[in-house]
């Protein structure tokens, strides 16, 4: 039987990842966010935000579109359906095995 600790190392590691976990509970709260508002929320800097969108991205976890407002390119990001899913899953996991450790006993079955 595996306990809640060893599951944890097997939580999904491309959105578990702080920064990548950040960046989609951000997005899962708004229909879209552009890149500016999205590295101001989250404190990275821009090479750091981009590398974890471009891995998001072809995870099919995010969709960035490039816009133009006049002559100023503008990008902008949404969470996909599936990506909406995947975060869904992972903080139900998350809390369900947070559940069980904080329920674990070394010497046996659960504590109530």
């Amino acid at each position: 039987m595996t306990g809640p600790f060893e599951e944890l190392a097997g939580l999904d590691k491309l959105i578990h990842e702080p920064a990548r976990l950040a960046i989609t509970t951000a997005l899962n709260s708004c229909a879209e966010a552009d890149f500016l508002f999205l590295q101001r929320l989250t404190g990275l800097s821009k090479g750091n935000l981009s590398a974890h969108l471009s891995k998001l991205e072809a995870a099919g976890i995010v969709a960035i579109d490039k816009r133009f407002r006049g002559k100023r390119p503008e990008t902008w990001i949404r969470l996909t359906g599936e990506g909406a899913r995947a975060l869904a899953a992972h903080w139900e996991r998350l809390g369900a095995l947070r559940e069980r450790a904080n329920t674990w006993s070394p010497d046996g079955p659960p504590r109530e």
